[in-house]
């Protein structure tokens, strides 16, 4: 199961983001907008923004999220995801000779499966083992044929061989990583990644991550869903066909969240 922290965050986001919009139609001085805004008017003019798709003045609210325990896979998908900030594990310098992997819940739930999976994760490990041994004492003769002394040759050698031993290592092998995000970014990511039809892993992780900014800004996400939720599903005759139960949690979380 992915693990999110929300580490980080514009404060008073729904202010900053209500006072952004205000100052396009309004002639007052920014700081006679200010003092003229409190939370209720604010928050009344949020939510006329949504409606009314105004989306440039969300730029101004930003999110970071710590992530751990999820695959490379998820990776390679939450990174498409260009209008955002990753930093992530390095597999290059981090020691992999014992990871950690994610099991999708279809192997989960056959033992037929699992054992196959965790065979072929066992199988992964030893090949990394190896190349990793090998590669080091390739490395390491070298190093100290060209004037390194021992210590420094193990060291430099060790950090050489994982950076092509890696490349055997699992698309489940598990990650961590910050991501900031925009709240217009973040928007977009939560529409397309919470819909039924986006791949579980990254659904998942999506679900926790609203209800991460949920607790901190409940008016700003209270619109937040797949497209299906507040309009017609986008996926055509790829749909899960499931919208009435879609529509009903991510309203009830919505719900739920503004009265926290």
């Amino acid at each position: 199961m992915p693990k999110v922290s929300l580490i980080s965050y514009t404060k008073e986001s729904e202010l900053l983001v209500a006072l952004a919009a205000k100052l396009c139609y309004s002639a007052d001085r920014i700081s006679d907008l200010k003092k003229n805004f409190n939370k209720e008017n604010s928050e009344k003019f949020l939510n006329m923004l949504l409606e009314l798709g105004h989306e440039s003045p969300l730029e101004h609210a930003s999110f970071t999220f710590a992530i751990e325990n999820v695959s490379r896979a998820l990776l390679a998908q939450i990174t498409r995801h260009r209008i955002a900030s990753f930093s992530v594990q390095s597999q290059r310098y981090v020691n992999e000779d014992n990871f950690s992997y994610v099991v999708p819940p279809e192997i989960e739930k056959s033992l037929d499966a699992k054992e196959e999976f965790v065979k072929a994760m066992k199988e992964c490990k030893e090949h990394y083992l190896k190349l990793s041994s090998i590669l080091s004492n390739i490395h390491k003769k070298n190093l100290i044929a060209n004037g390194k002394s021992k210590s420094v040759a193990s060291e430099t050698a060790r950090k050489m061989a994982i950076e092509d031993a890696r490349f055997v290592l699992p698309n489940a092998c598990t990650t961590k990583m910050f991501c900031t995000f925009n709240a217009r970014s973040l928007m977009n990511f939560f529409k397309r990644r919470l819909c039924n039809r986006a791949q579980w892993e990254i659904r998942n992780l999506a679900i926790l991550m609203l209800k991460s900014v949920l607790k901190v800004a409940p008016i700003l996400f209270s619109k937040i869903g797949p497209s299906c939720v507040f309009d017609n599903c986008c996926e055509g005759k790829m749909s899960c066909g499931k919208q009435v139960d879609v529509k009903k949690f991510f309203l009830e979380l919505a719900t739920e969240k503004q009265n926290f």
